[in-house]
């Protein structure tokens, strides 16, 4: 991602709904980018692979655990366009499955380039290679994602600043 010149650097953060993991790790990030005051440098938002949830606020679960770390999800889901790929610097799907799914839509060789994982931002140590989709799951599966996008989204910002 070229950061040399002064035009916003470009995020997209996508999921396959856009409820859960994707609007966290805007937010998240959004938060980190905030607290470095660099927050006109950058265009950050979030996509899902479905349109399922479009227009929908984020999971209410993931809005309450995410408020209790003092975070507010106000996103509303969208699905990720052919347009993203022209629009954001770097795409970053939260599993394989994400990748998979996000490279198929890549309209160029060059597009394809700007898709990786968020598990490549972990340094914590754990089991995990990719952020889990804590949907079916209990508090401790929203709890997992927000540490994981916790400590990736730190890691990414270091990593691109």
């Amino acid at each position: 991602m070229n950061t040399s010149d002064n035009k916003p650097r470009r995020i997209l953060f996508v999921c396959l709904g856009n409820i859960c993991r994707s609007p966290a790790a805007e937010e998240l990030f959004r938060t980190v980018v905030a607290d470095h005051g660099d927050l006109d440098g950058w265009i950050i938002d979030s996509a899902g692979i479905g349109s399922w949830h479009t227009g929908q606020l984020p999971d209410k679960r993931m809005r309450i655990h995410a408020a209790r770390r003092g975070y507010s999800l106000r996103h509303r889901a969208r699905q990720v366009s052919a347009d993203d790929f022209d629009r954001f610097d770097l795409i970053i799907g939260m599993d394989s499955g994400n990748i998979s799914d996000l490279r198929e839509l890549a309209p160029t060789a060059e597009s394809m380039s700007k898709i990786v994982p968020m598990a490549r931002y972990f340094t914590m140590a754990t089991r995990y290679d990719h952020v889990p989709d804590p949907y079916y799951e209990g508090a401790e599966g929203f709890e997992l994602v927000l540490d994981l996008l916790d400590n990736a989204c730190r890691n990414l910002y270091s990593r691109l600043s």
